[in-house]
């Protein structure tokens, strides 16, 4: 676990009621009341994150709905809403992530690459997709927060060659098809991380446990109600 995951006190010493409101847009009056809950989140995973990044978390999330019809984005347009679902949801994970480069394999809009890129940034992040748009979006909004260590590629997985520690997902449905793809991706010894709502199923299991170590971590996302897991998976054959 990295130093950003460790939990201190300094995530609740922040005054968010006084958050400067420059530079944001859609969130309005509604932000002190997002920043309070976007710091008791970050409070209650563990996670220790600089005034500075939690001013980036909200106005990643405030450009995200300023830029959702143009660049079609989500389908959450009420703020209070997409920051538990995107961003929060996005933030479970980080506790649990293995160290190394990462690739976001389907990444849409940057979920979970920025945020991760955002929160750890000594952490390589590569966020891939298909879609120029989305990918647009992401090279605006990094260059917007000054995100250094993020990297967007439009391009399928299938003609991306690069390797990496960590290959994360929240887009696939299928935990098998996403193994598929992202195994040729993995560095020796990396992992697979796949976000998911429900933990797979028995048959998804069988299909995978003959080449593959996998540990279903249950996660607790703050203000979430809903099931969510994250899958890990490291290669038998290394």
């Amino acid at each position: 676990m990295s130093a950003s995951a460790k939990k201190t006190s300094s995530s609740t010493s922040v005054n968010h009621a006084a958050i400067d409101p420059a530079g944001f847009v859609k969130l309005g009056t509604q932000l002190p009341a997002l920043a309070d809950t976007l710091a008791q989140a970050i409070n209650e995973l563990g996670l220790s994150l600089s005034e500075t990044q939690q001013r980036m978390l909200l106005l990643y999330l405030d450009q995200l709905l300023l830029w959702n019809k143009a660049y079609n984005l989500t389908a959450i347009t009420d703020p209070k809403e997409a920051l538990i679902k995107h961003v929060i949801d996005c933030l479970a994970i980080i506790p649990h992530l293995p160290s190394g480069s990462l690739l976001d394999i389907g990444t849409g809009a940057g979920l979970p690459a920025v945020i991760i890129a955002i929160c750890q940034p000594e952490r390589a992040c590569t966020a891939l997709d298909s879609n120029q748009k989305k990918i647009r979006f992401i090279k605006q909004i990094s260059s917007e927060l000054g995100l250094h260590n993020m990297q967007p590629i439009a391009s399928r997985i299938e003609a991306h060659e690069a390797s990496y520690e960590v290959v994360t997902s929240r887009a696939f449905a299928s935990l098998i098809d996403f193994v598929h793809v992202a195994q040729p991706r993995l560095a020796a010894e990396g992992r697979l991380c796949a976000m998911k709502g429900k933990a797979p199923s028995d048959e998804e299991l069988q299909a995978l446990e003959h080449d593959w170590r996998i540990d279903t971590i249950k996660l607790t996302v703050p203000r979430l109600h809903d099931s969510r897991h994250l899958i890990e998976l490291s290669a038998k054959n290394v």
